[in-house]
């Protein structure tokens, strides 16, 4: 069976592990060019995906790097102390990409928060940058003062195209090239096409960011090549469009009606693969306007918890004198 070719759908594939799933999802075995790893502790499931060579990123639409992604069901209920255990999880998964692309514990940070403060779904890097805990004044200002632990730290939130009229890798640019920072961590919302996922999912990726690519936006990204500094990305899945929630729909409906029926019969839908079927549903919508983007209702709590957790990850991660057991001194 040929392989399903991505690209035309990489824009809107946030996550690399649903891209990964589509590209398996014809059975034809492993992917070449991708390692993948599993593990999960108590409730916290982690998937390391390492994306090789130009043969495996053709495959999933995704840049040659690696991607770890954090699945936690249980987020939606707002366990106070399953969010630090994510927070505590992040960090140490966040000390092992600094190592892994040779960043210094004394290296300068810069956090960038991408997305629109305005748009509830859309304000998770401006709220972690409003939570993480910079340093990089003390370190300009009185060097000698500042205690053994702390590395220097800045954060911005450029905000968006359509606030500013400058798009946020020109504002980022500029920043970098007067702050030099040695690495760069984007914060941005994802889009995801799987329910599931949505608010509790959390994907690190060290090959940059494009804003606004989860909603189909091909803009300048932020990435070494651009910026001529290494780039991390942290992505959360905050919305989903309206046809994958048709989509899987049409599927939870399929398997309600297994179980409590004799009729297995499902005519065109059980004719189609999944993306066919998707863009069946998109064709269906158009007419009706613009492909919807959802969010749950609940998405003011679940985005100040998830920055919360990101803060508090990246303060752990990025400064030895934060830990578990005081990192909470260090959000709002």
């Amino acid at each position: 069976m040929e392989r399903l070719d991505l690209q035309e759908y990489s824009t809107h594939i946030d996550l690399a592990l649903e891209a990964k799933e589509l590209a398996e999802a014809g059975g034809s075995g492993p992917i070449p060019g991708i390692l993948s790893d599993f593990s999960e502790d108590n409730g916290i499931k982690v998937t390391r995906l390492e994306v090789q060579n130009e043969l495996g990123s053709k495959a999933i639409g995704k840049m040659p790097g690696h991607y770890v992604t954090f699945e936690v069901p249980d987020l939606r209920r707002g366990d106070t102390s399953l969010q630090d255990r994510v927070a505590t999880a992040l960090a140490q998964e966040f000390g092992s990409f600094l190592q892994r692309i040779g960043i210094d514990k004394k290296a300068n940070v810069l956090i960038v928060g991408l997305g629109n403060w305005n748009v509830t779904p859309d304000a998770l890097g401006p709220l972690v940058v409003e939570n993480v805990m910079v340093t990089r004044h003390y370190f300009e200002l009185m060097p000698d003062q500042v205690a053994p632990g702390y590395r220097s730290v800045s954060a911005v939130a450029p905000g968006v195209l359509g606030i500013t009229g400058i798009e946020s890798s020109e504002i980022v640019q500029g920043i970098v090239e007067r702050s030099k920072p040695d690495i760069i961590i984007a914060i941005d919302a994802l889009a995801s096409k799987a329910l599931e996922r949505v608010n509790t999912t959390i994907q690190i990726a060290d090959t940059g960011i494009h804003p606004g690519s989860g909603i189909g936006n091909k803009r300048r990204g932020l990435t070494k090549e651009i910026l001529g500094v290494p780039v991390i990305a942290i992505g959360v899945p905050t919305v989903v469009y309206a046809s994958t929630i048709v989509n899987n729909s049409i599927d939870l409906v399929r398997e309600h009606l297994k179980r409590h029926t004799s009729n297995t019969n499902f005519g065109l839908l059980d004719s189609v693969d999944e993306q066919e079927r998707l863009q069946l549903v998109r064709e269906a919508l158009g007419p009706l306007g613009h492909d919807l983007l959802v969010t749950p209702k609940e998405i003011d709590q679940f985005i100040e918890d998830i920055a919360n957790i990101i803060a508090s990850g990246l303060n752990a991660g990025l400064h030895e004198a934060v830990d578990s057991s005081n990192v909470a001194a260090y959000t709002h």
